[in-house]
């Protein structure tokens, strides 16, 4: 079976891809920029651009099961394609964003929805992975801890069940490789859910290095925010901050459900990626 891997420069790709090579599967990584990928032996790499719909027939050629990252711009067009050449199944990497309240009004929410309904209505045999905020999102504060050992946040208090994004790895590997595990839909969460100020204090206890929050004005955060992510994103993170703040959020047990071992904590993540936020 030849697997199609999309968004292959990914932190979730680029864990998954030597996870299928170790089971004997044929891989192929894609990308809009293949040769900057970094592959291991015997892993075939494409152009694929999301964005770009005459790169699709040649990265889909001969494919039997996709690994697709959530863009609906042409999706239409890519599972046109995906029907035409045989696709048996396709992993989509979509968001625990289409569960939340307002999700109609959700810029997130949005495009992982559009692309989830494009796969219902394909009639491609699908798996819907909904994970929740990645744990890797906390590098974003790496550069304020390491320069003023000071994280900036609009609201320290919002709770987030962070996933470790090796485990989303290892839940599209069981859907990838296990027939019976198909179909549906699964929130994927990390093992408990912690606020900014826990999160940023378990960083501290892992860099061996005192580090805080400091509680910034939404304005100022979203603005900080321009160059990394559209503003109806940072709109959209900014409600979500609002409706979490003091309060838990929803933690599941569809990662050990898939894969047999429990949600990876943030502690993990945290001692593994150190190094990041010290000096």
């Amino acid at each position: 079976m030849t697997v199609l891997i999309t968004g292959s420069r990914g932190k979730v790709a680029t864990t998954l891809i030597p996870l299928l090579r170790e089971r004997g599967l044929s891989v192929r990584a894609a990308s809009a920029s293949p040769d900057k990928l970094t592959l291991p032996d015997g892993v075939d790499r494409v152009v694929c651009d999301l964005d770009d719909p005459a790169t699709f027939p040649a990265a889909l050629a001969g494919v039997e099961s996709v690994f697709l990252y959530a863009n609906p711009q042409h999706i239409e067009a890519f599972l046109a394609e995906a029907k035409a050449v045989g696709v048996q199944h396709i992993t989509l990497l979509s968001s625990s964003a289409v569960l939340e309240p307002g999700a109609d009004t959700n810029a997130i929410a949005t495009m992982h929805h559009a692309v989830e309904q494009a796969l219902e209505r394909s009639g491609i045999p699908s798996t819907f992975l909904r994970p929740g905020g990645f744990a890797g999102n906390a590098l974003g504060w790496s550069w304020g801890a390491k320069s003023t050992g000071t994280v900036d946040h609009p609201l320290p208090g919002a709770q987030a069940a962070l996933i470790h994004e090796a485990d989303i790895a290892d839940a599209a590997l069981a859907v990838l490789t296990r027939p019976e595990l198909r179909g549906g839909a699964h929130h994927l969460t990390g093992p408990v859910s912690l606020s900014v100020t826990e999160q940023v204090a378990i960083l501290a206890e892992a860099t061996g290095r005192p580090l805080t929050v400091n509680a910034v004005d939404g304005a100022a955060w979203k603005e900080s925010m321009a160059e990394f992510m559209p503003p109806e994103f940072a709109d959209t993170l900014l409600r979500y901050f609002a409706a979490h703040d003091g309060h838990p959020d929803t933690v599941t047990t569809a990662v050990e459900e898939l894969t047999g071992h429990p949600a990876r904590t943030f502690e993990s993540w945290a001692r593994e990626n150190a190094d990041a936020f010290r000096p």
